[in-house]
């Protein structure tokens, strides 16, 4: 039988979170909190497999719990539940290395998969936060794909630091001379480079290369 504990200020709240949880034979709310606070004494004395946490609450917020408990008792998984939607939250909850978040307003939907995925130790995001993750690693390296070698310029730099000339590194990718110059040229472009040694220092930074 998995054990799940719910946290939340509010009884209305927990009420349904506890019915659903319990509309499963094989799980059973172990124990209820008001407060962050208790919830963090609640976890640590009943040890639940997971603990559902609300991120508004009196005392000490989710975040705070989610902390305390990967600290002290990291068997148990915490699923974050939030009414709220706006980019601080998810900024914070990113940073604080939450693995289980989800919206209240997809509970009913979604928090027998949520608790599902934690009991295997695996992490449930809400698709809201998925999306800013995929927005903000674009937002990140949109600049840096103007920096990164194509598979072919990384394969003309692999050769020139493995000191093939560029009519041998024609024959190993089968290209003419001029191409190949044209890709090393371009990598070096993008590296900001202009010797060949930089290069090869490049190469092995990036791992191309034995050093």
């Amino acid at each position: 039988m998995k054990q799940i504990l719910i946290a939340d200020d509010h009884e209305v709240v927990r009420s349904g979170l506890r019915a659903i949880i319990e509309s499963r034979n094989d799980w059973m709310v172990s124990g209820e909190a008001v407060d962050g606070r208790e919830a963090v004494a609640r976890i640590l004395e009943l040890k639940p497999d997971v603990a559902i946490v609300d991120y508004s609450m009196p005392v000490m917020n989710g975040l705070e719990v989610n902390r305390r408990i990967k600290a002290q008792q990291p068997r148990t998984e915490v699923l974050i539940l939030t009414m709220h939607e706006n980019e601080e939250i998810l900024t914070e909850v990113l940073l604080a290395g939450v693995r289980g978040f989800l919206l209240k307003s997809d509970a009913r939907s979604q928090l027998i998969a949520a608790v599902e995925a934690l009991l295997d130790h695996r992490p449930y995001l809400t698709s809201l936060l998925l999306e800013k993750l995929l927005r903000d690693f674009l937002t990140r390296n949109k600049d840096k794909s103007r920096v990164l070698l194509s598979a072919r310029e990384q394969s003309v730099t692999q050769l020139i630091a493995e000191g093939h000339t560029n009519k041998s590194i024609g024959t190993v990718l089968n290209l003419s001379v001029k191409t190949v110059e044209t890709h090393r040229a371009s990598a070096m472009r993008k590296l900001g480079i202009s010797s060949t040694a930089e290069l090869v220092r490049y190469a092995i930074r990036a791992n191309l290369i034995g050093s």
